[in-house]
């Protein structure tokens, strides 16, 4: 009776064993691992990837902005340079943060980025320094 019992026990702890053994290979293969440097942990998971910019699609205010085409873009693009000479264009697109309807995203010489809102007469309304990536720059 007692080789029985202890059969059942070593496979019983056999089984929680390998169930363990499984969870652990399965939470080691799943990419979120980490190692310790330190007194910081570190993830070795790759960072998501991030949007491009140029597709345009931001939303607020209840609207999604597109990226303009044709006739309208080249008028904001003009409008843009006029205002940040030497600066290259990221993307023009309806503006759904102010009250301008379209903007110019501008990438200065010194790495500075710009936003120059433009009305509908294309007349620049305004620009906006950009800060971190979608924070939304003053008015």
């Amino acid at each position: 009776m007692h080789s029985i019992r202890n059969k059942l026990t070593a496979l019983a702890a056999i089984g929680a064993a390998a169930l363990g053994g499984a969870a652990l290979a399965n939470a080691a293969t799943s990419g979120t691992s980490t190692t310790s440097s330190g007194s910081a942990a570190q993830t070795n998971q790759a960072p998501p990837p991030h949007r491009d910019p140029a597709l345009g699609g931001h939303q607020a205010n209840g609207k999604t902005e597109t990226l303009l085409t044709g006739d309208t873009a080249t008028k904001v693009e003009a409008a843009a340079k006029a205002k940040v000479p030497g600066g290259t264009i990221e993307r023009v697109e309806t503006d759904a943060d102010t009250g301008s309807p379209y903007e110019a995203h501008i990438v200065k010489a010194d790495g500075s980025e710009v936003i120059v809102y433009v009305d509908a007469g294309f007349n620049v309304t305004g620009t906006g320094t950009m800060g971190p990536r979608g924070a939304m720059p003053p008015r």
